[in-house]
């Protein structure tokens, strides 16, 4: 099975039995019965059949082996906090998820690891590599959209020495296999585009590293940061329509892109030919609010990857090196002569 969809639908399911669901439901359990000697099977804090059944679908679209969290941030904590340690270094990009560089601050710093923050530029990451255990690169890249060739930056790394960790939220894994490409470590928000409706809050590391797999399931236990049965459920139960969610998305996106570069009062527009989200520059933030105001199809919301169109004048955050209007976009699966409409009309407003 090559097709994007043809994977996704089928991620993840047990052999087909009769009179079984394709997908079984969700197990909610704290303690199982456990006679005889200790089993960590026998807590749910450890495992669960639900969130494996993720594992196996997720692992098989990255090609490796997933680990599922309660959030994004909490499988970004994991890899870092056991992949770097107190006299090492780690180079973390600057146009990147804020919360990286956030626990490379609070967190890797005063334990004694040595923080680089680049920017987010093959060379400037190239530069930062002497001596380094792990390196951070998202790709493309929030919000800047910068895009990272995976495989040659890979080598490279790894011929210095160090981790190379590829957070591809942005493109999936059908649209950036990163393992394949030779990354050490992919994470990513299952909030986005994996799960698409909006309405989960979940998290992956993939790995082919066994041993470290294996770290990354044990601090999961040991921190508690396992995801709820019935959330992992939904994620497995919408990752089916990835595919054609995603197809729709950017076919939306592409023609976003056209419109927007199309008129001269809209500057750098930036779409980096996957996944939904766009980046432009209306000026002023006065503009960009009332831009946003006046579009009906457009939520205006923090997240992206959903089924819904939603952007943000980015700089309210104070996390981004970007001006007072710009915008980040994302596509949802709304018909692509509505959308558009609805944005020419809301620029032309303002």
């Amino acid at each position: 099975m090559t097709g994007d969809s043809t994977r996704a639908v089928r991620a993840g399911l047990p052999e087909p039995e009769a009179l079984a669901p394709f997908l079984p439901g969700p197990v909610f359990a704290a303690p199982v019965h456990l006679p005889g000697d200790a089993d960590p099977a026998g807590y749910g804090r450890f495992t669960n059949p639900t969130w494996e059944g993720l594992e196996r679908a997720v692992g098989e679209l990255e090609g490796g082996d997933a680990v599922v969290f309660a959030s994004g941030m909490a499988a970004v904590t994991a890899v870092l906090m056991t992949g770097v340690a107190s006299g090492e270094a780690v180079v973390v990009p600057g146009d990147a998820y804020p919360g990286v560089r956030e626990v490379a601050r609070q967190h890797l710093a005063p334990r004694g690891v040595e923080v680089r923050p680049v920017a987010s530029d093959e060379a400037a990451v190239r530069e930062a590599l002497r001596g380094a255990r792990l390196v951070w690169v998202e790709t493309p890249s929030n919000p800047g959209l910068h895009v990272f060739d995976v495989a040659a930056l890979a080598r490279d790394v790894q011929a210095a020495g160090a981790v190379l960790v590829a957070d591809t939220t942005l493109a999936t894994p059908l649209r950036a296999p990163a393992l394949a490409a030779g990354a050490d470590v992919v994470v990513a928000s299952a909030s986005k585009y994996l799960t698409g409706h909006g309405d989960l809050v979940l998290g992956y590391a993939a790995t082919a590293d066994a041993e470290r797999a294996a770290a990354l399931r044990a601090w999961r236990t040991l921190t508690g940061s396992i995801p709820g049965p019935f959330e992992a459920w939904l994620a497995h139960r919408s990752l089916a329509t990835l595919g054609v969610r995603l197809e729709r998305q950017e076919g939306n996106a592409r023609a976003l892109a056209g419109l927007l570069q199309a008129r001269d009062d809209v500057a750098d527009v930036r779409w980096p030919g996957v996944g939904s989200m766009l980046l432009f520059d209306l000026a002023s933030a006065d503009r960009a609010q009332a831009f946003l105001a006046t579009c009906r199809l457009v939520d205006e919301a923090t997240s992206f990857g959903g089924v819904h169109s939603s952007a943000e004048r980015r700089a309210r955050w104070g996390t981004d090196d970007v001006g007072p209007g710009v915008l980040r976009f994302s596509c949802g699966i709304e018909d692509a002569g509505d959308l558009l409409a609805d944005v020419r009309d809301a620029l032309d407003a303002v």
